[in-house]
């Protein structure tokens, strides 16, 4: 078999969307007579926004994986790891003087992000296994954008390689960039590393339409070399009969909520169900922010509520599963048609019908149309939520019972492929 090397900074026991999403692509790529050959950051280097150990039995069984050191800048911040915000403080809800102080910081003396401290070594091991396995394929994966860095480096040093950017976030466009504050020179510094990127790869992957289109506006003239392949899921993690529906009315999200997040008139339309006398539970998985835990307290029934701290994987499809609608919010701002959240795709073979708050018109509301597992809402439509949750507790939100097979991880692999030949 061919080789492809795979430089990914979020590897197990690292978690995300981003950690499974090349996890699984290296999974199913041997199936169509490719060996992915993986380089990634050593873990004792490593800065996770979340950590899940479940995910190291995923490994495929003889996947070759280097891992290298790093200079792990976030120490200086805090040496418990743990306490890191997630996206590179973006996400950070306080806002006293170190939190405004260390997001500054980020934006303008780390560019394009802190874990290019992981570059010089990456960059050296790559070069070693391009030469020694004469690898001619190689595949850069970001967020971190200092990741595609790497890549461009590569290009330079073996220009018959083919580079493939897989880019699932925007870059200088990304809904929390201004919160980093960054200068009018930090920003042109930024924005032309994006651009040298998407001019040198020889392949551009995004996960979405409009994502594409956000990338083409930068850099025009690279429409015929991008490609879009969304995230998904794996058929064998939803193994098993479908859990009975559970006895109250269960509204599910699942994942970090920070304070952005507009969660507002959601839990008014839920408030007035409290004071109807209508059942229900609404269940966070995952982190939830100081500001909306508030917003969440002044619910009139307390009980109404779960709170559980993150969980793996596993047990987080287990959660989506055994919903009987899952919540996702897309976040608020200019570029938000072209998110497509991750965990969106495992909602869709979790086949639990979905509410989703964001741009009716952007493409998380298009894939549920197409797919017909749920709807999407404007954060404000008080009327359209109340009615289709209560159009769901009445039973009538009818959803296919099987899984769009678009979406399977497997058919998403043929696509990668595609890239490669």
């Amino acid at each position: 078999m061919q080789k492809v090397l795979i430089v990914t900074y979020y590897w197990p026991p690292g978690s995300g969307a981003g950690v499974q999403r090349w996890l699984k692509f290296a999974k199913y790529l041997p199936q169509y007579g490719w060996e992915p050959v993986i380089l990634t950051v050593d873990p004792r280097f490593a800065t996770y926004p979340a950590i899940d150990n479940s995910l190291n039995e995923d490994i495929p069984p003889g996947l070759v994986v280097h891992k290298t050191d790093a200079i792990d800048y976030f120490r200086y911040y805090n040496r418990d790891k743990s306490l890191i915000p997630s996206a590179g403080f973006a996400q950070d809800d306080d806002n006293g003087l170190k939190s405004k102080i260390s997001r500054f910081l980020r934006g303008n003396f780390f560019i394009p992000d802190p874990r290019r401290g992981w570059n010089r070594s990456a960059f050296k091991k790559a070069c070693d296994l391009i030469s020694k396995d004469n690898i001619t394929k190689v595949i850069t994966t970001s967020p971190p954008h200092s990741t595609q860095l790497i890549g461009l480096k590569l290009k330079k040093r073996f220009p018959s390689i083919r580079w493939i950017a897989d880019m699932r976030d925007p870059w200088t466009d990304i809904y929390y960039y201004d919160k980093f504050s960054p200068t009018i020179l930090s920003k042109a510094i930024d924005r032309s590393y994006e651009k040298k990127v998407l001019k040198a790869a020889d392949r551009i992957i995004t996960v979405g339409k409009s994502l594409q289109n956000i990338f083409a506006a930068r850099c025009p003239g690279i429409e015929n070399k991008s490609f879009i392949i969304t995230n998904g899921y794996d058929d064998t993690d939803f193994e098993g009969p479908q859990p009975p529906d559970p006895a109250i009315f269960t509204i599910s999200y699942i994942g970090t909520l920070p304070d952005d997040y507009p969660t507002g008139t959601l839990l008014e339309v839920l408030a007035s169900f409290t004071h109807a006398g209508i059942r229900y539970k609404l269940r966070f998985v995952g982190k939830v922010a100081r500001g909306q835990k508030r917003l969440i307290d002044s619910l009139p029934d307390p009980e109404a509520v779960e709170l559980i701290p993150y969980s793996d994987h596993t047990r987080a499809i287990s959660y989506m599963r055994s919903s009987s609608v899952l919540l996702l919010i897309i976040p608020e701002h200019k570029s938000s048609a072209g998110i497509i959240t991750g965990k969106l795709f495992e909602y869709l073979a979790s086949c639990r019908p979905v509410l989703c708050l964001g741009p009716v018109n952007g493409d998380a509301a298009l894939i549920l149309r197409e797919t017909g597992h749920g709807r999407c809402f404007d954060y404000r439509d008080s009327g359209g939520i109340s009615a289709y949750l209560k159009a769901a507790m009445e039973g009538n939100e009818k959803i296919p019972l099987s899984r769009p097979e678009e979406y399977s991880r497997q058919k998403l692999t043929l696509k990668v492929v595609e890239t490669l030949t």
